[in-house]
């Protein structure tokens, strides 16, 4: 379980279902779990190791300046003693590693390479100032994954091989244990697997064609937010139409409602039309919200040809049940 800010709430909660690792976040975190556990429970801290990841800056979570994890900085490094320390004060609380996340969307591996040897160093250091070998290394996610042609893939067989030599060379310099590392693909597991399918509301003609769809920002944020941005093809007919380049906008009042540019989609496009925007199975309808009190759509899953409404769509008296004015 992760998160820089848990609740009372989500902390009972994940202690009730039994998870198996909570990842500590703060000093304030540390203390409020340590009271509310009656058992033993498993934990590990977030460092920040400062590494670059070379990616948007709103989704850089592994250097300095941002609100994740204890910091490795020497005018700093005593919150993450004291974190150390505490969790150890702690009866009910069992610390077995450290916790790490760069990024997202990264596609150097040499990133990792660096923040692994770095937490190393952490592992190392805690057992000579605290007698303590810690047995497992969580570091994280993030890989990358194209959202538009040409964009490279995560060299997942590299980061594997590399990542093993990087940490078999610091722990046999460091005289530490191969710790038992875990990693969370996330979105490199998921992104592919989903495809949101839009349907055009207006086409307007100018100095660009603005393709004007029935969604945007409320069901997927991440354009607006970090300025990801993806492609899209007409599906449902064949034209054979010319083709030129076109901006295809939400249906919300910003300038910045904007999903995709530049898609080269047929001249012949017109209201009703359908278009369908690949690797939306990540960080999408996790993310929708109800901006602008717009109903977040539905999820539908598809196999063999067969449609299943998993999570139906919104509708105004959704929007309006919970308005007890």
């Amino acid at each position: 379980m992760h998160g820089n800010a848990k609740t009372p709430e989500d902390l009972k909660a994940a202690l009730g279902y039994g998870v198996r690792r909570i990842v500590l976040d703060s000093l304030d975190e540390i203390e409020q779990l340590g009271a509310l556990a009656r058992h033993s429970q498993q934990v590990m801290i977030r460092v920040t190791p400062n590494v670059k990841a070379d990616t948007h800056q709103a989704i850089t979570t592994g250097t300095e300046g941002q609100k994740f994890g204890f910091s490795l900085l020497p005018s700093v490094r005593d919150n993450l003693d004291r974190a150390v320390a505490a969790v150890l004060a702690q009866p009910s609380l069992q610390l077995v590693g450290l916790h790490c996340h760069i990024g997202s969307q990264v596609s150097r591996v040499d990133r990792y390479e660096e923040a692994a040897r770095k937490m190393v160093e952490v592992l190392a250091y805690v057992r000579d100032a605290y007698g303590v070998t810690l047995p497992e290394l969580d570091l994280g996610g993030g890989h990358a994954v194209p959202y538009r042609p040409g964009e490279p893939e995560f060299d997942l067989d590299g980061y594997a091989r590399r990542l093993r030599v990087a940490l078999g060379y610091e722990c046999s310099a460091q005289g530490f244990p191969l710790p038992h590392l875990t990693i969370e693909p996330g979105r490199a597991i998921v992104g592919l697997a989903g495809i949101t399918v839009y349907r055009v509301c207006a086409v307007k003609h100018g100095s660009k064609t603005f393709v004007a769809v029935d969604g945007g920002m409320s069901d997927n944020p991440r354009p607006a937010l970090y300025g990801a941005r993806y492609t899209a093809r007409l599906v449902g007919r064949h034209s054979r139409a010319g083709r030129r380049p076109m901006v295809i906008v939400g249906r919300h009042c910003e300038s910045g409602d904007v999903l995709a540019e530049n898609i080269k989609l047929p001249d012949d496009i017109h209201v009703g039309d359908l278009l369908a925007v690949p690797c939306t199975g990540a960080y999408h309808h996790s993310m929708a919200s109800n901006y602008n009190s717009v109903g977040r759509p539905p999820l539908v899953g598809v196999r063999d040809g067969v449609a299943t409404v998993l999570v139906r769509g919104e509708t105004e008296e959704d929007l309006l049940t919970r308005d007890l004015g």
